[in-house]
C-alpha cells in the first residue's frame, strides 16, 4: 500500500549558489555557470512510499498499466505493480557478477514494447580474465519468464577488480540502443578510456540485435566501431532530451559530469578533470582543459555523485523541460533548468533520504525514484 511520508512546503530561495560546501580545486570555469549556478526556488512537494523491501534497486523501466520493471544488484529482476506491491524473481536472466559495485544494473523497454515485448538489461559478466559490462536483450512473456535471452554488447580487457561498470542503456526508435560504460577504475594512470580500440570509458551505440551502425563514427576507419564519445570516467546516468543523448559521470574528488556526447569526440578523462585525484593528488598533469578535449556543459565540485538521470516531461510546468538527476553522495534529487543547452539554475531536493540511484517520471506528473535502501518513493510537485 502507498504511504504518505512527508508533505514539504519549503522556503523560497533564489539568486544565490546552491548550499554544497568548498570546492576540491581551485579551477576557474570555462564560461559563466558552468559550475555552481544560481539556486531556484525551492519546490514544494509531496513525497509518498510506493513500494519497499528491494534489495539494492538500481535501474526501472515503465511497463505501463502502472507497472515498472525494478532491477537489485545483487541479480534479481521483479515487477512492481501499481498498487505497489513486488513481484518475485523473474526468471530467464544469465549469471550475474555481484561484485562490489557490479550486479544487475539498467534496464530499459523496447520503444515497441507492446507488441515485441522486448527488454535490454546491463550487467557486470564474468569472463576469462575478470569482470566487464555488458548488455543484453530478451522477450518478457506474461508469467514473467524472459526467453531469447542474449548479449549484444561485451566489453573488451576484463578487470579483476569491482568498480566503475557504468552503466545505462536506452534503446531508441530508430533501432539502435545506447549503452554507457566506465572506466573499470584504471585512474589517472589508465590508458584503455583514451584508447579507441578499447569500450572503457566510452559511450557505446549498437543496433538492437548487437551489430554496429553504419554511421557511427568510427565505422571504416581506426577504432572500435561501436565507440560514439570517448573519454568518459563512469557514466551512470544517461538520458534523451534536447538534441539527443546526454550522460552524466562521476568524477574523483570533485568533477562530476554532465555532457552532451557528440559523435567521435573525446571528453578528457583521466588527461583533464575539474576535480582532483581521491589521495589529494593532480589528475594527470593538473589541467581541467585542453586542447582537443570537449568541456562538460555543467560540472559539481564536490561532487553529487550521479545516479539515473531523466528530463521531466510532465504537467508540472515550473519542472517542464528540466533535468532530474538522482544523488548518491550527499544524497538527495538534483534539478537543473537548461536553456540553449547551458544550465541556468539548480535546485536540491530530498536531501534527507539516503542514497539516491534511479529516478523515473511518470505521465501524472509525479517521479518515483530508486532508493539504495530499498525504498521507491513518489514525489509529486506544487
Amino acid at each position: 500500500m502507498i504511504r504518505i511520508l512527508a508533505l514539504m512546503l519549503l522556503p523560497v530561495v533564489a539568486n544565490a549558489q546552491v548550499a554544497q560546501g568548498r570546492a576540491n580545486a581551485d579551477f576557474a570555469p570555462a564560461f559563466a555557470e558552468q559550475t555552481r549556478a544560481p539556486a531556484m526556488a525551492d519546490t514544494p512537494i509531496t513525497v509518498e512510499v510506493f513500494a519497499e523491501g528491494l534489495d539494492g534497486p538500481w535501474g526501472i523501466a515503465p511497463l505501463g498499466a502502472g507497472q515498472f520493471l525494478v532491477t537489485e544488484k545483487p541479480g534479481a529482476l521483479r515487477v512492481i505493480n501499481a498498487d505497489g506491491s513486488v513481484s518475485g524473481p523473474l526468471s530467464g536472466l544469465p549469471d550475474v557478477a555481484a561484485q562490489g559495485q557490479g550486479g544487475l544494473l539498467d534496464v530499459a523497454v523496447s520503444p515497441g514494447f507492446a507488441q515485441d515485448r522486448i527488454v535490454f538489461w546491463t550487467y557486470a559478466k564474468s569472463v576469462r580474465g575478470g569482470l566487464v559490462t555488458a548488455a543484453a536483450r530478451g522477450v518478457l512473456a506474461t508469467d514473467g519468464s524472459l526467453s531469447e535471452v542474449r548479449d549484444i554488447f561485451v566489453q573488451d580487457s576484463p578487470a579483476r577488480n569491482g568498480r566503475h561498470f557504468g552503466s545505462r542503456i536506452i534503446p531508441m526508435p530508430d533501432g539502435t540502443v545506447w549503452i554507457t560504460t566506465g572506466d573499470r577504475g584504471a585512474g589517472d594512470g589508465g590508458t584503455l578510456v583514451q584508447n579507441i580500440n578499447s569500450t572503457h570509458g566510452k559511450v557505446i551505440r549498437v543496433n538492437a540485435d548487437g551489430s554496429v551502425p553504419a554511421n557511427n563514427p568510427f565505422v571504416g576507419r581506426e577504432g572500435d566501431d561501436q565507440i560514439w564519445s570517448l573519454g568518459h570516467r563512469n557514466m551512470q546516468g544517461a538520458a534523451i532530451g534536447p538534441g539527443g543523448l546526454w550522460t552524466i559521470e562521476h568524477g574523483p574528488r570533485g568533477g562530476d559530469e554532465l555532457n552532451q556526447p557528440k559523435a567521435g569526440l573525446n571528453y578528457g578523462w583521466p588527461v583533464v578533470s575539474y576535480g582532483i585525484n581521491y589521495r589529494g593528488s593532480d589528475v594527470g598533469e593538473g589541467q581541467a582543459r585542453a586542447a582537443g578535449f570537449e568541456e562538460p556543459v555543467y560540472y559539481w565540485d564536490p561532487v553529487i555523485a550521479p545516479g539515473g538521470m531523466m528530463f521531466y516531461d510532465g504537467p508540472y510546468a515550473d519542472w517542464q523541460g528540466d533535468l532530474l538527476i538522482a544523488s548518491l553522495n550527499p544524497g538527495g534529487l538534483v534539478r537543473l533548468k537548461i536553456q540553449d543547452g547551458r544550465v541556468v539554475g539548480e535546485e536540491r531536493m530530498l536531501t534527507d533520504v539516503g542514497r539516491i540511484r534511479d529516478v523515473e517520471v511518470l505521465d501524472d506528473g509525479a517521479v518515483l525514484v530508486l532508493l539504495d535502501a530499498g525504498e521507491i518513493l513518489r514525489v509529486t510537485p506544487g
